[in-house]
């Protein structure tokens, strides 16, 4: 069973602590560990125009690899241009995952387009740094991953690690539409790719988290790793409907598995809760799990879907050198 211990809040948009294009949000942690410090992908927005609507960027904080709670860097700018007119990412970039290969990285990104029916339709996007992960440029104008007959839309949440020299992609896809209210809310499960190269992508084409609240339960963000021998998935789930109030927003959940295929669900030993009250008092979500300097460390968002930042958890069992990949 797992046990974290939050150790705190670690950057809040809303408090100035970014750059100017950083005003709300910071949303799905993703880290890259360097010498000195690490640096931790996000997505963030500017207020909302007249009309209510954001626009998500991409862009990193870096910190102290000695003190997770100091900053000693920002991206000034995001590192990701938006979508052409018409694109599938021409209207925010979030969330991402990034990953270093060599002395490259890549970041997979979900890509925002405005629809007339419903507000939104997702795909899966690529781009790459030659420039220690600072700028990234697309691999073409579309995606790499995107709708197919049993995933007709709303393809996200991406989440990238490579095992046995094996790409393996994990993101949520949407299964329908449903309306509260005379308001459409998507429904959206857990599924898996395969890739030889990280470019063409072969789908699993199964949900591989169980449902546990309720038939339209959604998931997302599952951020798996290989710890002593077992692979285990952290992920985000909620219930459809009246998910803003706290008893019903996202939580972070568990399976574990040995083949990568079939997992077992056991929330019980994710070890992490919303807090009492707080910055994360009503909704915990998108954890990435790292090792650093012999700890086993997550960052997670908190409320409002990251609006006011992320922090910071530590396992609270010593391994020694503990192993994830």
């Amino acid at each position: 069973m797992f046990r974290w211990i939050k150790l705190g809040q670690v950057f809040d948009p809303t408090k100035g602590q970014g750059a100017s294009w950083m005003q709300e949000y910071a949303q799905a942690p993703s880290v890259v560990v360097f010498d000195n410090h690490v640096r931790v992908y996000f997505s963030s927005r500017k207020r909302p125009d007249e009309k209510g609507r954001y626009i998500t960027r991409l862009g990193y904080i870096d910190l102290a690899r000695d003190n997770l709670f100091r900053i000693v860097g920002v991206s000034a700018e995001p590192i990701l241009p938006l979508g052409e007119r018409g694109g599938f990412d021409e209207f925010g970039t979030y969330p991402a995952s990034i990953i270093k290969i060599g002395e490259g990285f890549r970041v997979y990104y979900t890509g925002f387009s405005r629809c007339e029916s419903v507000p939104f339709n997702n795909a899966i996007g690529l781009a790459i740094s030659d420039d220690n992960g600072v700028t990234f440029r697309k691999v073409g104008l579309g995606p790499v991953l995107s709708f197919s007959p049993d995933e007709p839309f709303v393809l996200g949440s991406p989440k990238i690690r490579r095992f046995h020299d094996v790409w393996y992609l994990w993101y949520c896809a949407g299964q329908k539409w449903i309306f509260n209210e005379g308001k459409p809310q998507p429904v959206y499960k857990i599924r898996m790719a395969t890739s030889d190269d990280g470019l063409q992508w072969v789908k699993y084409g199964q949900n591989i988290v169980k449902d546990v609240l309720e038939s339209d339960e959604c998931q997302a963000s599952a951020d798996v790793f290989l710890f002593q021998g077992r692979y285990h998935m952290f992920f985000s789930y909620r219930y459809n409907l009246e998910y803003r109030s706290s008893g019903r927003g996202y939580r972070i959940g568990y399976a574990w598995s040995d083949d990568l295929f079939h997992w077992t669900r056991d929330d019980a030993q994710a070890g992490i809760e919303a807090s009492p009250e707080g910055w994360d008092s009503e909704s915990i979500s998108y954890a990435h799990v790292f090792s650093l300097d012999g700890r086993v460390l997550m960052f997670y968002q908190g409320n409002e879907m990251g609006r006011y930042g992320f922090g910071l958890a530590q396992l609270d069992t010593y391994y020694s050198k503990p192993v994830i990949v």
